[in-house]
């Protein structure tokens, strides 16, 4: 084993694809963004396709065009840029990269580079139904729709689309809210002669709980890495993906009443023995795990004793025999009794999202499955 690693497991990965295909007739876009989340973008991206994915998400097109530079060659959307990356929707649009537009600027620019390359941009017109965030307003809605009709030739409308902003709390009254507006910006746009092949609402949340927004497309993200998105409900079937464990540094046995890591944030009651973990808060583990982040050594539970450092963090093991041979895990699917992505995050009040897309990129990925 490596001091440390991420070990993503692909075989997780292709089957969370599958169980969330078998759940809608839509297709199934994978959302890839942010590394992968953090599981690696072009083996997530390979891994989602394998497991029945017949289309890719990404934030920023950057990411895009990275897919492409390595040969995948199924439908990518990609959905957040700014004036600046111009040449990028250029880039885009030249390798039939499907952008994201919200505004009349944007359906500028993608004009503007669809004249630079000689084809047509594909655009996914986004639409604000109570999300407060990217999307055009409800207000602007039709004027934008109308100024799409009118460039026929320099874009092709591939879909529209919106995002929900609670689908993760079943029941919550804006999600059916959220719905009847997306209903009622497709009918504005068809009444404009704007008739997408492609709207799409459901993120992992809706594709797993609410089928009436399914429409055409899904796009799931968190749950094709196994984590589950409504984790109040279970975990749908998912199996997490990524496993983030490390060697120890360290092991000595120290007296009671010793002061351990900075600030003496904890103090040993009694003599034990004290296990350094080489990963720190630049490797993406949360300071906030200080004397609470969970960790399993020798199938044994602690959790975190003192603060944790730039690179490094200290268990009390107590009188468990532990040796530098061992290994640490910090996260994993929990099958063997290990902690959870869960586990971390209601340790230190986040979210699963942000404890596997934090891990650093001097943590290595080691492949499985």
């Amino acid at each position: 084993m490596l001091r440390a690693e991420a070990v993503v497991d692909l075989a997780a990965i292709r089957g969370n694809v599958a169980t969330l295909k078998a759940a809608t007739t839509a297709q199934v876009l994978a959302v890839v963004k942010a590394d992968g989340y953090g599981h690696g973008l072009l083996p997530s991206a390979r891994a989602a396709l394998a497991g029945g994915a017949t289309w890719l998400g990404t934030a920023i097109i950057d990411e895009a065009l990275a897919l492409r530079a390595a040969g995948v060659d199924a439908p990518i959307l990609s959905w957040l840029w700014t004036p600046a990356d111009a040449d990028k929707v250029q880039d885009a649009v030249a390798q039939g990269i499907d952008i994201s537009v919200s505004s009349r600027w944007q359906l500028d620019v993608a004009c503007r580079a669809s004249a630079s390359v000689d084809r047509p941009a594909r655009i996914h017109l986004k639409i604000d139904t109570g999300l407060s965030r990217n999307g055009c307003t409800v207000a602007d809605w039709p004027e934008l729709v109308a100024a799409a009709a009118k460039e026929v030739g320099a874009i092709e409308v591939v879909g529209a689309w919106s995002h929900f902003a609670y689908a993760d709390e079943p029941g919550h009254p804006t999600i059916a809210r959220q719905i009847e507006a997306f209903h009622a910006a497709l009918d504005v746009a068809d009444r404009a002669g704007v008739h997408p092949p492609l709207r799409h609402l459901a993120n992992s949340a809706a594709t797993l709980t609410r089928p009436e927004a399914h429409f055409d497309l899904v796009r799931p993200g968190i749950a094709i890495y196994g984590l589950s998105p409504v984790p109040q409900q279970g975990d749908f079937g998912l199996i997490p993906a990524m496993t983030l464990r490390s060697g120890l540094a360290s092991v000595k046995r120290v007296p009671a009443g010793e002061g351990v890591s900075y600030g003496h944030n904890y103090t040993t009651r009694a003599e034990t023995t004290l296990a350094l973990v080489p990963l720190g808060y630049a490797d993406g583990i949360p300071r906030r795990a200080t004397n609470v982040g969970p960790i399993a050594i020798n199938g044994t539970r602690f959790t975190i004793s003192g603060r944790v450092c730039m690179d490094q963090f200290v268990v009390d093991v107590g009188d468990l025999p532990v040796t530098v041979d061992d290994t640490a895990v910090l996260f994993g699917s929990g099958r063997d009794g290990e902690p959870r992505a869960q586990d971390w995050a209601d340790a230190v009040g986040t979210i699963h999202y942000e404890i596997v897309t934090r891990v650093g990129p001097r943590v290595p990925r080691v492949y499985v499955g």
